[in-house]
């Protein structure tokens, strides 16, 4: 039949998105959202070595962090690049997310990701807390 999808829901995933997602969760290493803008000098820098040359050296950074590059993309909008990165723990993060910033060519903003079974756990703790003025 025309258009209907085969497989599991991530291999669904993979051929609508152009790139895998793990619905069970089962990657070891967290997930980081990094939002990234050039100033103006950083899309000269981009125009130079174009966007294939900056993935490079993205997914050079991740692995020299110890981590991978999961995806990355270019956006119109209060952003220049997104990029999902899978890293060791929030220390390799922000190592390099500073980093990054550091060059004065990029500003970034890192998240860290949380996956389905992680914020159910989340959810799952209660906590003692007392409102502002309660």
């Amino acid at each position: 039949m025309p258009g209907r999808q085969r497989g599991t829901p991530a291999d669904q995933a993979q051929n609508l998105c152009g790139f895998s997602i793990d619905f069970m969760g089962g990657d070891s290493m967290p997930k980081y959202l990094i939002q990234a803008s050039y100033t103006s000098e950083g899309l000269k820098g981009l125009q130079k070595d174009k966007a294939s040359g900056r993935r490079a050296a993205v997914m050079s950074a991740c692995e020299g962090m110890g981590g991978k590059l999961d995806a990355i993309y270019y956006c119109l909008g209060e952003h220049d690049v997104i990029a999902i990165v899978d890293l060791p723990n929030t220390q390799a993060a922000t190592a390099l997310s500073v980093g990054v910033s550091a060059s004065g060519l990029v500003h970034t903003k890192t998240t860290a990701l949380l996956t389905v079974e992680e914020t159910d756990q989340a959810l799952g703790k209660s906590i003692s807390y007392k409102p502002p003025g309660r």
